[in-house]
């Protein structure tokens, strides 16, 4: 057979040793039936389905749920809002005389998302203003966040109108700064009323997380009516939408929301009585209190010294305020309500009507030699010689000592400070005015609390004339001295012109007491301690009070030193409590001078010029009978007690202690250290 000629030689040993290169590649084919594995394709079908539908749902979130709220971000890109200010309500008197009123101020706010250069931009503040610059940026600080970057922060307040004029011309090499148009409190009579309207001043970070209707730069009641009175006087602020372009750039305003102004707010004060009464007290440290006793209206309400309430309704400097806080003279404490006294004599009235509440005949007499003795310590009376014979009118009229000291003790402590905290002692009068205080009314189980010791004997005496750890606000004595003119209403000193009568308590006795007290009240300023506010043309009645501050001082021979011989803050304070009527009006007018001394001889003579302002001058004419028709006080007396109480002679031998010193009250104001003495 022959071979192809085609056909390839066998290979050498070499080339039957080399290796085939391409040997392990090689294609399978499958057969045509083979079908790959489902569960893949399926996975697939729902990784796809389960992110298509993430998709649609969050698409549905963003665009149909959060829908209006991007609008709202989108919108707020565009627009901005600006507040309006709202004009506090202005507070008149019962004349309507402006008391406190608004003007216009202008400040200068900085958007901090609209200034290129901050470090400049606050030297710029500090090199118009003058104020240095790091108080500047100090205030950045502490307010940039209080507001969002792109609202204005108040950097400067109450602008005068040349430095205005400067800015204005320079601003616009600024960005970022603007002049901001706003009212300011305005107090047209300075210090007369400062205790009684207080001040406003800009809310702090506490008030602004109290309340959410208050923002940076906003102004709020700090003291008196002002802060009392915030929500009504405050009103709600406005606002405007600004549109603004891509640079911040103002392009339009739309007014969204009228700015509603305060209400304003009448008083019952009078300015012009204010006035006089300040007048009266002629710079001395004190107070007066006018009160109408059948309503509760109160038409005077004067502390001095005072302070002048512009000084922080435009900012107070800190020179200013380093000033009126270290006063010795405390010229910011409202000495109607905030300062606690002894109430010397004037407590008498109080202690009298007590006697005949609890049995104590009005004939019933006690022989005043001038002094009692206690075991080792003597209680003095006001006049060395003593008064002889006294009965509780006489008491009332010559204010005699002794007679309460003998009678307090026949009675002892505990009925004394029960029928003073039902008479309103004690307790706020609830006069709408901020931080009054309650005054004290000493017990057994008071002392026993505050000094871990027992009561004893002589500290009853101090409190009869009221001395001791006795202590009472002015405002007490004027609504309790009402009371006893109104038939027994303790009423609510009202300061706002249309606030009804409201009666907070009754003082526990009956009207023929009460008209016995205001009956011997009448005689005393005929003829008593209190004449000096005596009038003939008017029904007149009072009560002196001279309160000792520290243990009575006496001089060589017995003799008590003179006011002007001692300290000023060792000198007695001065009280009178009177009322007056005539044509129809009625007053209650409380005088309090601290440290002035006699009671009769330096704040008789203020009430005095205060009823002078109230019915003129004093005309000689006694007013005819029928206008004393049915004034409290007739002629009439209680009854006397079934069982006479012993006589006084008759009282067993003293033999306790006097009290100890009694803590300080504010301001300057010590109570009386037994052995004590109250002089009409």
């Amino acid at each position: 057979m022959q071979q192809n000629d085609t056909q390839k030689p066998a290979p050498t040993g070499t080339e039957s040793k080399r290796p085939q290169a391409h040997s392990w590649l090689r294609i399978q084919v499958e057969n045509e039936g083979y079908q790959p594995p489902r569960g893949g394709v399926i996975l697939l079908q729902v990784l796809v389905g389960v992110f298509f539908f993430i998709f649609v749902v969050r698409f549905w979130y963003l665009q149909v749920h959060l829908g209006a709220e991007f609008t709202r971000q989108a919108q707020e890109n565009r627009l901005r809002q600006e507040r309006i200010f709202a004009p506090r309500g202005r507070i008149l008197d019962e004349a309507n005389r402006v008391l406190a009123d608004n003007r216009t101020a202008y400040g200068l706010s900085l958007v901090r998302e609209d200034c290129e250069d901050l470090p400049a931009t606050l030297a710029q503040i500090s090199a118009w203003s003058g104020i240095p610059l790091s108080h500047v940026q100090e205030k950045y600080q502490q307010d940039r966040f209080k507001v969002k970057p792109f609202e204005p922060l108040l950097m400067i307040t109450d602008i005068d109108f040349d430095l205005v004029a400067r800015i204005e011309s320079e601003i616009h090499a600024w960005p970022g700064l603007e002049i901001v148009v706003r009212t300011k409190r305005s107090y047209p009579e300075n210090e007369l009323f400062a205790h009684v309207l207080g001040y406003v001043a800009e809310a702090n970070e506490k008030e602004m997380e109290a309340d959410p209707a208050l923002a940076m730069g906003d102004l709020v009641g700090k003291q008196g009516l002002e802060y009392k009175l915030e929500k009504d006087l405050r009103g709600s602020k406005g606002l405007y939408d600004v549109e603004v372009d891509a640079l911040a750039r103002a392009l339009g305003k739309t007014l969204r929301e009228e700015p509603r102004g305060g209400a304003e707010m009448q008083l019952s004060l009078n300015s012009e009585l204010q006035r006089a009464a300040w007048n009266a007290l002629n710079g001395e440290a004190g107070c007066v209190v006018v009160m109408e006793p059948d309503t509760g209206k109160l038409r005077a309400l004067v502390t001095s010294p005072a302070y002048d309430n512009n000084l922080f309704a435009g900012g107070i400097s800190r020179r200013d305020w380093e000033a009126l806080r270290t006063n010795n003279r405390f010229p910011l404490q409202n000495r109607v309500i905030q300062s606690v006294y002894p109430p010397g004599s004037v407590w008498k009235l109080l202690m009298a009507a007590m006697f005949l509440e609890r049995g104590v005949s009005p004939r019933d007499t006690v022989f005043c030699a001038g002094q009692v003795r206690l075991g080792n310590q003597i209680f003095r009376c006001w006049k060395k010689g003593g008064h002889g014979s006294m009965n509780m009118e006489s008491s009332l009229i010559h204010s005699c000592d002794v007679y309460y000291y003998l009678m307090a003790e026949r009675l002892g402590i505990d009925k004394i400070e029960q029928f003073a905290k039902a008479a309103g002692f004690g307790a706020p009068t609830g006069i709408d005015l901020p931080h009054e205080k309650s005054g004290l009314v000493p017990s057994k189980e008071w002392k026993k609390r505050r000094f871990k010791r027992p009561w004893v004997r002589g500290e009853t005496f101090n409190v009869s004339i009221g001395q001791g750890y006795t202590l009472v606000t002015p405002v007490q004595m004027a609504v309790y001295v009402s009371a006893m003119l109104n038939g027994g209403d303790l009423l609510k000193p009202q300061l706002l012109e249309n606030a009804p009568r409201e009666v907070r308590g009754k003082v526990p006795a009956r009207k023929e007491t009460l008209d016995f007290v205001v009956n011997a009240m009448r005689k005393t300023a005929g003829a008593g301690t209190a004449r000096v506010v005596g009038r003939k043309d008017a029904d007149m009645g009072g009560k002196t009070g001279t309160a000792q501050v520290v243990k009575l001082k006496m001089a060589a021979g017995d003799r008590r030193l003179r006011t002007s011989e001692m300290e000023y803050a060792q000198r007695d304070h001065a009280w009178i409590a009177t009322w007056g009527s005539k044509n129809g009006k009625r007053y209650v007018v409380i005088v309090m001078v601290e440290h002035g001394g006699g009671g009769s001889s330096v704040a008789g003579p203020v009430a005095k010029r205060v009823y002078e302002h109230l019915f003129g001058p004093d005309t000689g004419i006694a007013p005819p009978p029928a206008a004393a028709a049915g004034q409290p006080g007739a002629p009439a007396q209680p009854r006397a007690a079934a069982t006479a109480p012993a006589p006084a002679a008759a009282l067993p031998a003293p033999g306790a202690t006097a009290s100890p010193t009694a803590p300080r009250a504010s301001p300057g104001t010590t109570p009386g250290i037994s052995p004590g003495i109250s002089r009409g």
